[in-house]
């Protein structure tokens, strides 16, 4: 697990090739229900366009869960292009969708996969980004004289309680940054078992 970059919010950017309009949307989409929701909330918004085209990634930027499609334009002129720049630029948990309306040049398959391709990477270069931290969920059970001790080290590593349960010992359930919790485990002044939700 390791942390990285998706949009802060969305973007829109347009170019026009050789008379052909290229409307680009760059969002943020945590899951593909989402990335779905928003292309077809573009499709409900252009119903005259002869293509729209798209690409996600849900989750990390190398995650399997992906998808594209070019819509009706030459196999592989589209959606794929689009991918191959959201991939690149290593952006997570993002969805690009391009509207094309047609303006009686044919661009052919090559100037087809550069112009979609473009439109991803300009709309990328208007984006901000921001961090996203994996985080690791878990109860921690330490004695009260202990509390604060345990306290001090969640919030030196950036940890969040999300809830103590007070009984024979103090139970804390906790979140923290994945890249800081092997290192708070050694600082811990005692020997506990940290329980991890999935």
């Amino acid at each position: 697990m390791f942390d990285y970059m998706i949009p802060a919010k969305t973007t829109f950017y347009e170019q026009e090739i050789k008379k052909s309009r290229f409307l680009t949307w760059i969002t943020h989409t945590e899951t593909p229900e989402i990335a779905k929701q928003f292309i077809d909330d573009i499709h409900k918004q252009y119903p005259d366009a002869r293509h729209i085209c798209w690409a996600w990634v849900a989750g990390a930027p190398n995650s399997q869960y992906i998808s594209m499609s070019d819509d009706g334009e030459p196999s592989g002129t589209a959606g794929k292009p689009m991918l191959n720049v959201l991939q690149y630029q290593q952006i997570g948990e993002v969805t690009a969708v391009i509207v094309r309306y047609f303006g009686g040049i044919k661009l052919g398959t090559g100037g087809l996969s550069r112009a979609y391709g473009s439109s991803v990477t300009e709309a990328i270069k208007l984006t901000p980004l921001k961090e996203r931290v994996q985080m690791e969920r878990f109860v921690l059970q330490c004695p009260y004289s202990d509390e604060n001790t345990v306290r001090h080290l969640l919030q030196v590593a950036d940890g969040i309680i999300e809830n103590i349960d007070y009984q024979e010992m103090a139970n804390f359930q906790c979140r923290i940054p994945s890249r800081a919790f092997q290192d708070f485990q050694q600082k811990l002044p005692f020997t506990v078992q940290v329980k991890t939700d999935a």
